[in-house]
């Protein structure tokens, strides 16, 4: 036994080994896209990032950078070096987990330690743990500077812990791991809260262990179990705070206190009866009164990290999100309260018609003012239609497009009721059958966001293109033929560029096999042990899905949510290796079973996991999100402003600027966050190098519930100089707030012309307008905004440039039409970034702003980086490909030699081309429709050649998946009617273009291929 004990000790190092080092051979050398911009900045200087927080994350990952010593570069390594040495232990704790559970099936006596039985069980756990290690989503996790490496840890930690407890239950202090959990679970409540789901496999253990085991003592464990679930996070995550708010509120409003007063006595007053309580029930002797209070207690010290969340938001930090400085902002911070909330078990269908909206009793938002806390907005409260109200409402989202997917994925007929409208006149909606929102919950959000993710790391994966639907992106595949080709088409038909992507991964299905297999077993010959995994299994994968009641058209893939059901089948991975062992129980074969079992689901599972993932999970070369964001910042001129929008053009920006100090005088401004107070306060900060923004509203102007939408309403005959608009809308007199016929004070401008006037020196000085564009300068800007509203944002963005008096270069992160204030014919296009200038340029095919060639062409062909992403070693995924789109990266250089060319600068339009190619080469960055652009530049500039290549290789792409198109059953190819369409109006393009510069013979043969479809 003690020779097992060394055996399995070291066995499990070894597998940590192996994975560490899988792991930190593959982490990403910066930021990667997302949240992990944001983290890594946050952590480097222990800022507030986005709600609910993760204090301690932040604090492990800003001791990791402190190796980094003063190369700032190294920040990023150090942090995603620590999320692979976390997810190397995840591993160590999995493979120790698998080993204890096979153990108590292969062992039952000191005599069964034979050679056989032990090589079948650290197979086991070497196969199990292994292909975890190179399951997909663990593997994405591992390697990135995110939270979910760290929470996997917490996970295995924790599940390791009470299996460790099991161990030796009945002896003196084996109390002391339930105490160990506790904390741990505190700890990583400041990480992620998934652990927390362990919770119930944990109570399991603790019953079948202490407990005879009967029908009523198992329903009775569950249901403890889930209130002790919900204890920790409704009665200690938030009601701690909760309750603090209410001494907080009591002592400053009604006893005259100073702030913060209340919440100091609670913390006393809490620290007091927690110490009295595991005083008394010691000295009664008290067992499980004294493991609770202890449990509570040292759950509360591991939650204390979020002390840190408050004190540094009183630092002031530049980045300080929802600013959680006192216990109500705390509050909202934790409950995540900008994101919204979703109706669980009762609620509304999407069409529900409202029949009141409570203003009056909401959730209040408290300020302070004069020395107390006074309420500025109440949460609104709608109440709908009861005959369109339903238990457990799986669609329940107004917003079209989402519709649109409930309408698709459920086949919704409903049933008709008749309401009233607007003007009191009957109309027939259809309201949706209950059959119908299982069917959306089961097709949806059970089979396509969660067993679709689930299959992709047991079964294999399409490539990594994140899919809505349909039969080309983003599904499981197997490898096999017949099961495929049923699925999502005939695979060995596919064009070489959907074939080849690194991102299909193939596993015929084997760790699947051998993990139901493990389960079959398991549950047979374990039964309790069984229920332990099945529930870990279960609550964190369906019961998340029940809990988060996820939208359609979710921003990004949501597989890393259920990591943590994907390590409870890698558990019963485990165990098929000794159920496959275990076949034939002949003695006499034991050790040469055990050891052939093992090496061969070794290479079935673990090492063809490994073999298929690698080439798309080795990030070990790509700098492309910090090159996006040193791109984006230096597209910028000194001390601009830089609208951005989302999490892409944002946080990789906060990256660059609070790690690596690049361009901190540029202020970047997320239009997002504009919408709330807290954010337009940091923004009237200094903050490095950048001066605050000029914002001429006050805090009692713009705070939450003021000024959150204001109304274009055309009063006036005339366009409104925009000073004179702001200033109407930050007025208080009520004849600012009313109009005739109008029954209620709103905020409103009254026009939506508006007039921007223009300081032309300045502007010739900055360098911004080229000379030989001087006499396109207009002394003032006049435009309309379309909408009837607009929000907080866009009107703190005209209150910047009413008071800007172009002082400051203002810059926007993209020319969409629904963006930039209606400001997008007065745009220029500089790199990355759009600059306001006062030269109206129309707008044609979605492509706004006019060209500054020199600036332009300094910043593509000097001054970019651009993050090896065209190096052979380095593998672009789907969402940086969506990113190089969204920056229309192709689309900069295409419009810079077209300048060129109307400049008559044919040669350097070429460089500028064959820099395009270069760079963004075809081969990472798939041709698309901005190619068709590149070759009529390269035939305008006289390239002939160089365009006939280009067509050469785009036109054959476009052929290629013609014909797999077309070779689909009809069933089948309604799914790939938007492909097929953009195919051939490629290849009418390419036609036309080849045919206007009198490319003949190719000309011929793009007209005959064009044809046969």
């Amino acid at each position: 036994m003690q020779k097992y004990k060394l055996i399995n000790n070291i066995s499990g190092w070894v597998v940590f080994i192996t994975a560490a080092i899988v792991y930190l051979l593959t982490i990403e050398p910066t930021a990667s896209l997302w949240d992990c911009g944001e983290f890594i900045a946050t952590s480097f200087k222990l800022e507030v990032g986005h709600p609910p927080g993760a204090p301690f994350f932040m604090i492990l990952a800003r001791i990791f950078s402190l190796f980094a010593g003063k190369n700032v570069m190294l920040v990023s390594v150090m942090i995603n070096s620590m999320s692979a040495l976390a997810s190397g232990f995840t591993i160590l704790f999995l493979f120790w987990s698998i080993t204890y559970l096979v153990k108590k099936i292969l062992i039952k006596k000191t005599e069964d330690y034979t050679l056989g039985n032990v090589i079948a069980i650290i197979g086991s756990g070497v196969v199990g743990a292994l292909a975890y290690t190179f399951s997909d989503t663990f593997w994405f996790s591992a390697v990135e500077g995110e939270v979910y490496a760290s929470s996997s840890l917490f996970t295995a930690l924790v599940f390791w812990a009470i299996l460790k407890w099991e161990e030796v239950a009945y002896e003196k202090h084996a109390d002391r791991w339930i105490i160990l959990i506790a904390y741990l679970m505190g700890l990583s409540i400041g990480v992620h809260l998934l652990n927390l789901l362990v919770i119930p496999a944990i109570v399991f253990v603790y019953y079948f262990k202490k407990y005879k085991v009967t029908i009523r003592g198992f329903i009775i464990a569950f249901i403890l179990s889930i209130l002790i679930l919900a204890l920790v996070m409704y009665g200690i995550i938030q009601g701690l705070i909760v309750a603090a708010s209410w001494f907080e509120l009591f002592f400053v409003n009604e006893l005259g206190l100073p702030f913060n007063s209340g919440v100091l006595f609670y913390a006393i007053l809490l620290t007091g009866l927690l110490i009295f309580g595991i005083s008394y029930s010691h000295q009664k002797r008290r067992i499980l009164l004294n493991l609770a209070l202890l449990s509570v207690t040292v759950i509360i010290i591991g939650y204390s990290s979020y002390a840190m969340v408050v004190i540094r938001s009183l630092a002031k930090t530049p980045i300080n999100e929802n600013s959680p400085e006192n216990v109500f902002a705390l509050f909202s911070y934790l409950d995540r309260e900008q994101y919204g909330d979703r109706p669980l078990l009762y609620g509304q269908y999407y069409n529900a018609p409202t029949t009141d909206v409570d203003y009056d009793h909401g959730s209040p938002t408290y300020i302070r003012k004069d020395g107390k806390y006074e309420i500025s907005i109440r949460k609104p409260e709608y109440k709908f239609d009861e005959r369109f109200m339903t238990f457990f409402p799986r669609m329940f989202s107004s917003d079209g497009s989402h519709v649109n997917i409930y309408k698709e994925w459920a086949d919704i007929k409903g049933k008709p009721i008749q309401v009233k409208n607007n003007k009191g006149e009957d109309k027939t909606l259809y309201v949706p059958t209950f059959a119908e929102n299982l069917k959306f919950f089961l097709k949806y959000q059970v089979g396509y966001m969660y067993f679709r993710y689930f299959m992709w790391n047991f079964a294999g994966r399409q490539n990594d293109i994140q899919g809505h639907g349909g039969i080309l992106k983003g599904n499981w595949i197997t490898g096999i033929e017949f099961i495929d080709s049923k699925v999502v088409g005939p695979q060995k038909t596919l064009p070489s560029n959907l074939k080849n992507t690194p991102s299909r991964n193939t596993y015929y299905l084997l760790p699947l096999l051998l993990g139901l297999f493990g389960f079959l077993y398991h549950m047979d010959k374990n039964l309790r042990d069984f229920w332990i995994v099945l529930l870990l299994f279960f609550m964190t994968g369906l019961a998340i899905v029940l809990y988060l009641n996820q939208t359609p058209l979710q921003p990004r893939e949501r597989d890393y949510a259920y990591a943590g059901s994907f390590y409870a089948f890698a558990i019963w991975i485990g165990i098929g290796v000794a159920a496959l062992y275990r076949i034939s129980k002949n003695p006499n074969t034991a050790i040469i079973r055990s050891s052939a079992t093992s090496v061969i689901c070794f290479f079935a599972v673990p090492a063809l996991m490994g073999k298929q993932n690698w080439n798309d999970h080795d990030r070990s070369g790509r700098y492309a999100t910090r090159a996006y964001a040193y791109d984006f910042l230096n597209s910028c001129a000194p001390n601009a402003l830089l609208f951005t929008y989302g999490d892409n053009d944002t946080f990789p920006l906060w990256y660059a600027q609070e790690v690596e100090g690049i361009r901190t005088d540029v202020r970047v401004v997320n239009t997002m966050l504009l919408n709330t107070d807290w954010y337009i306060d940091q923004m009237r900060m200094k903050a490095y190098e950048s001066d605050p923004l000029p914002i001429s509203f006050t805090p009692d102007q713009y705070i939450q519930g003021k000024r959150n939408a204001v109304y274009l309403i055309e009063r006036m005959n005339k366009p409104i100089d925009l000073l004179d608009a702001v200033q109407f809308v930050a007025s208080d007199d009520p004849k600012t707030k009313t109009i005739p016929n109008y029954n209620q004070f709103f905020d409103y401008i009254p026009g939506k012309n508006f007039i921007l006037k223009v300081d032309t020196e300045a502007v010739k000085a900055s360098g911004a307008i080229a000379p030989k564009d001087y006499n396109k300068i207009q002394s003032e800007i006049v435009w309309k905004i379309k909408e009837n509203v607009i929000g907080k944002s866009d009107l703190i963005i005209l209150d910047i440039l009413a008071h800007n008096n172009w002082k400051r270069p203002v810059y926007f992160a993209s020319a969409g039409f629904e963006t930039n204030v209606g400001l997008n014919e007065y745009l220029q296009m500089e790199g990355l970034a759009y600059r306001l200038v006062p030269i109206r340029t129309p707008c044609q095919n979605y492509e706004c702003g006019q060209i500054n060639t020199k600036i332009m062409y300094d910043l593509a062909m000097h001054k970019f980086d651009w993050g090896r992403i065209n190096e052979p070693d380095v593998y672009m995924d789907h969402f940086h490909l969506r990113t190089v789109s969204v920056l229309r990266m192709r689309t900069m250089f295409v419009r810079l030699a077209d300048a060129l060319i109307n400049e008559n600068k044919k040669d350097s339009a070429i460089q500028v081309l064959d820099r395009c190619r270069q760079v963004l080469p075809s081969s990472k960055i798939p041709d698309d429709t901005y190619t068709i652009g590149l070759i009529e530049a390269y035939y305008m500039a006289g390239a002939y050649e160089k365009g006939n290549n280009v067509v050469r290789d785009f036109s054959k792409i476009c052929i290629d998946e013609l014909n797999y198109f077309f070779s689909l059953k009809k069933d089948l190819r309604e799914y790939v009617d938007y492909e097929i369409r953009l195919d051939l109006q490629m290849l009418q393009e390419m036609k036309n273009n080849v045919t206007k510069y009198n490319q003949k013979d190719l000309g011929d043969q793009l007209e005959k291929d064009f044809n046969q479809f």
